[in-house]
Order: structure tokens, then sequence, then C-alpha cells
């Protein structure tokens, strides 16, 4: 599913955030990439994305050489990915129901379509009664639950989370956790970004570690 090549990212001759990464990630994975702040964790996440592409180094998914894709399909491939972004990213100015329902619209999904799925997604994080509502009158709980909302809301091939617990309770962070699980055993492929040890201590999954950009642990829970 995602294949990195020797991927190295840098921004000058002085700063590599990335550096000769190699991984398999077959389909249906769920993966922490874990490491201290400045490891490289968010910079993996967006070239997933192609919000960056690397310096050197070749990275496949779902079979596309994304480090080569145009611009103009670049808009396609982001329909297969759900991403969390740690500050959430929502439009301050619409409402959760058009917060969810913007990557249904990009899809070109009917109306009937995008109104059922908004609600289905909004049901399952427990904030269908939060339809109208704007993203500053929720608390961040409430907020990051409307992220997950929207980025599974797609039925994603690949779902990347950055920091998705970040400052949440403990108790949201396991209801969110849970999300995340349904999400894989339908099928999609997970890469969770944390620094938090207890998450996949309390939820044992494969963990990638980097330390200054490299890898140096790829770890299965024990037992698999």
């Amino acid at each position: 599913m995602i294949q990195l090549f020797n991927v190295t990212k840098s921004y000058g001759s002085d700063s590599v955030a990335i550096k000769d990464l190699s991984l398999h990630i077959p389909k249906g994975d769920f993966v922490y990439i874990t490491g201290a702040s400045g490891a490289g964790k968010t910079t993996l996440l967006r070239m997933l994305y192609v919000a960056e592409k690397p310096t050197r180094g070749q990275i496949l998914i779902d079979q596309q050489n994304i480090t080569r894709m145009r611009s103009s399909q670049i808009p396609f491939l982001r329909r297969k990915i759900g991403v969390v972004f740690q500050d959430f990213k929502l439009l301050n100015s619409r409402t959760v129901y058009e917060n969810v329902a913007f990557a249904l619209e990009a899809q070109g999904k009917k109306r009937y379509e995008v109104s059922k799925k908004v609600y289905q997604s909004l049901k399952e994080v427990g904030l269908e009664h939060r339809l109208q509502s704007k993203p500053l009158e929720l608390s961040g709980g409430e907020q990051q639950r409307i992220a997950v909302a929207r980025a599974l809301v797609v039925d994603p091939l690949i779902l990347l989370a950055d920091e998705p617990s970040g400052n949440l309770d403990q108790e949201v962070t396991l209801d969110i956790m849970e999300l995340f699980k349904k999400a894989n055993a339908r099928g999609t492929t997970v890469l969770l970004a944390t620094h938090d040890h207890g998450l996949h201590q309390r939820f044992p999954r494969r963990v990638i570690t980097l330390d200054k950009g490299k890898l140096v642990a790829d770890q299965q829970p024990y037992g698999c």
C-alpha cells in the first residue's frame, strides 16, 4: 500500500528532516510513528499526502509513484486519504455540517448522499446534535472529533493522524482511538504520529520510531 525507497527530505544543507528512509506498510496495517519533537514524524505524513515532496527517493501509494505525480493528479490521490491535522484545520466560518461535507463535495457526491454520510459520520463521533454549530462554539475535544469525522466520512484507503491525542483528556483520546480502530477494521490503513507512549501500550500495534529523520526501530507488538 505504502512504500518508501531511500527517502530524504532536506531544507538546505544543514537541515535534514528525513534521512534515507525506506519503509513498507501493507494495506490494512495500523502503524504508530513515534519519536521526539523534531524526529520527522510530521514531515513524513506531509510527504504522504503530497503537501511536500522528498528531496531524494521514491514514494509509492497504492502502486502510484507520488514523487512523479503532476499537480493536476494530486487532488485525485487525496480523495483516497483522510487526514487529521494536529491543529484540526477546521473552517471556522462554516458549520460543523459544512466542514464534514466539504470532503464529499470535493468528490462530486450528490446532495442526498452527502447529507446521509455526514449525519452518519457525526453520529459515529457523537456530535450529530451539533450540525449547525460553528467550530469555535465547540470544545477542543469536540473539534477533534469533527476533524476525525471529516477524515473518515470519505471511507479513506489511508488515514493519517498527526498527534491526534494532542492536548485532549484521556476519555476523549480513548474515544478517538476506538474510531481509528473501527476504521482500521473496515480496511483503512492507519498511520498515527504520536509521542504518547501510553497509546501504543494500551492499543498495541506496529511502532516505527524516528530519530532526527532516521529509522531507528520498527517493532511489531508481542505475539504478532
